[in-house]
């Protein structure tokens, strides 16, 4: 019912106050009227034979909250089942069938007490994100150690978090190795390894060792905190098939009650006449879609997906075409050694070690890139003696053994070194870099960028879904081709600016595809705004972040599949509610119109098929806390 709706949910404090309160208030008013009931049908004291005594004031104590609720209605001109439902209690009293009345009021009240519940589990899945966080930390200021609260942390303070504690902030790792269980943030199963440099996230599980922490993002700020935002934003904000919910609820009502009208007007039935009142029922769109969506948003939090609004999440559940940026969104967004390829009586060791000296000074991404490779395998860096780079070419540099070269093909026929016919068929998708000394090739080495792994799966899961997918990119297109090839790609545009790629979603959408754009950087976000839903990958831009509808935690494209699964479910367990609902309103009018349904049984049916169609919606509620705490402990004694 109407008071039940997820939509007008009080604070944390108030609402356990008011959950209590409604437990004893209720449990009261549902005994009473049941033991009411039980009277009446036992003709256990009736002085008058016109009416019955302890039917009125049965009906007063478990009809007033109803009742209250139909003058509401009527004063905001909203046509409600609990309106419908009062003119059929009234309807029944008044021609004496208070036990039926009773009866009607009853599964009312038990109907609204459920809802109460199931539609609580959504609203407790919030009160769990908010309690995870400790309210006190271990700080380290002036060198000494000491516990203060959570909001009176700053930026670039050092905190202690020991084995067993949550995270309270985003930040990154200063000293210390752990393996830390981050499954509530970016929907990451296993637990992660941090070591000095590693990221961090609030609400995150120390599991092994203790952490020093340095502080990045408090609170609101920080990934844990825009995952509660969302959630809290799911249960304010309307999608548009809530809105939809809501009409078709009212329709309902006028339908049921147009339908009694003309039950009466043709068989003078009263009987008849309340039992077509009674059968037809909406609570379960009215309730059950606000909290499947809610269930959505909530699961796909969990998996690291946050969803800023319930439209989105119903947008997305229509998605066909799924657009992506290449960098930093099937690829890391660094370059990366790939292959050393020396040539003949040159080693891999020796080619390695006149590149990383003839970059040293170099300021180029590939080349900073090729100097961290060196130093990770171990190698000794030299200094060269000289030191010059030619822009869109490459580098010379002045070497004890003799002048090193450094660049592209372009770079080597300028200086007159000759390259070898097995070097002429390129490297597919890497950017090569080739290296003489004294005018003779060393050898060739390829950089690139690394695709997820994880990227190759999502897309295929978005292919088993019935997705298009498209790639969009600024890099060239043998780069791209490359990649897309690699990850089941067949569309692959290449060479774009943003502009274009704006006008490539702008001509998907012309042609009645609803599209979804993933993307991480500045350049992406006028297509994020322009897609019908935007995703911004979470180490993306601020911007992209901004832009974007959806924004996806762990950088998974992964989770961001199963995001789309969720939308789609949830879509699908809402229209089921709409089809279930009209179908039994619709068979339920007609049985109770040609007297077969009397106004018990019809009682029974209106509840019992909202209660299924409410409970079909709480499937989409995330897993109990309980559940995965155990989980956590678990994980954690291992």
């Amino acid at each position: 019912m109407d008071r039940a709706s997820p939509e007008a949910a009080p604070g944390a404090g108030e609402q356990e106050e008011q959950h209590a309160a409604l437990n004893w208030l209720e449990g009261t008013r549902i005994g009473l009227v049941a033991v009411a009931a039980a009277a009446v049908w036992l003709h256990l004291w009736e002085p008058f034979p016109t009416f019955s005594v302890i039917g009125i004031a049965g009906l007063v104590i478990g009809g007033w909250p109803i009742l209250k609720e139909a003058f509401e209605a009527i004063a905001e001109r909203r046509m409600t089942m609990e309106l419908s439902m009062a003119i059929a209690i009234c309807a029944a009293a008044a021609i004496g069938e208070f036990f039926t009345a009773l009866i009607i009021t009853l599964f009312v009240l038990v109907a609204e007490v459920l809802e109460q519940m199931t539609v609580g589990r959504g609203r407790k899945a919030i009160r769990d994100l908010m309690e995870l966080l400790p309210r006190e930390v271990s700080v380290r200021r002036a060198g000494a150690i000491r516990s203060v609260l959570a909001q009176e942390l700053s930026v670039g303070d050092a905190i202690l978090v020991a084995p067993g504690g949550r995270v309270p902030v985003d930040g990154t790792v200063l000293s210390g190795h752990s393996f830390v269980d981050e499954s509530r943030i970016t929907g990451e199963s296993l637990p992660v390894e941090k070591v000095s440099g590693a990221r961090v996230f609030a609400g995150s599980i120390n599991q092994s060792g203790a952490l020093e922490v340095e502080v990045e993002r408090i609170g609101r700020d920080t990934s844990y905190g825009k995952i509660i935002e969302a959630v809290e934003r799911a249960e304010k904000s309307r999608a548009p098939v809530q809105r939809l919910a809501d009409r078709l609820a009212g329709y309902l009502v006028y339908f049921a009650l147009g339908a009694a009208v003309l039950t009466f007007l043709i068989t003078r039935d009263i009987y008849s006449t309340i039992s077509v009142i009674i059968v037809a029922g909406a609570c379960g769109i009215a309730a059950g879609t606000p909290l499947a969506i809610l269930g959505g948003i909530g699961r796909s939090a969990r998996l690291g997906a946050i969803i800023k609004g319930g439209a989105h999440l119903e947008t997305l559940g229509q998605v066909d075409v799924v657009v992506l940026d290449k960098t930093g969104t099937l690829t890391y967004g660094r370059p990366e050694v790939q292959q050393l390829m020396p040539s003949a009586g040159t080693t891999a060791g020796e080619l390695l070690d006149a590149a990383a000296t003839a970059e040293v000074r170099s300021e180029h991404p590939l080349g900073k890139a090729l100097l961290a490779y060196a130093r990770h395998q171990g190698r000794t860096v030299v200094e060269p003696a000289s030191f010059s780079y030619t822009p869109g070419r490459g580098i010379k540099a002045g070497a004890v053994e003799g002048t090193i070269l450094v660049g592209n093909r372009a770079w080597m026929d300028e200086n007159g070194v000759a390259l070898p016919p097995s070097f002429e068929g390129g490297s597919g998708a890497g950017t090569e870099i080739f290296v003489a000394r004294e005018g003779l090739l060393l050898g060739r080495i390829v950089m690139g960028d690394t695709v997820r792994p994880e990227a190759k799966q999502a897309l295929s899961a978005l292919h088993d879904m019935g997705i298009r997918t498209v790639l969009l990119t600024g890099d060239t297109r043998r780069v791209a081709a490359a990649v897309g090839s690699a990850l089941g790609i067949r569309d692959i545009e290449a060479d774009l600016l943003p502009e274009d790629k704006l006008k490539r979603i702008e001509a998907l959408a012309a042609q009645g595809h609803v599209v979804a754009m993933v993307g991480d950087g500045v350049n992406d976000a006028p297509a994020l705004v322009q897609a019908n839903v935007g995703v911004a990958m979470g180490s993306g831009t601020d911007v992209a972040q901004e832009s974007a509808d959806i924004v996806l935690l762990g950088n998974d494209l992964g989770r961001f599949a199963e995001t789309l699964a969720i939308a789609r479910r949830t879509r699908g367990i809402i229209w089921q509610n709409f089809a279930g609902t009209l179908t039994v309103d619709a068979f339920g009018v007609l049985l109770a119109a040609f007297g077969f349904l009397n106004p018990l049984l019809a009682a029974f049916i209106h509840v019992s098929s909202e209660l299924v169609f409410i409970l079909n919606s709480a499937r989409l509620l995330p897993p109990r806390a309980a559940k995965e705490g155990s989980r956590t402990m678990r994980a954690t004694a291992t």
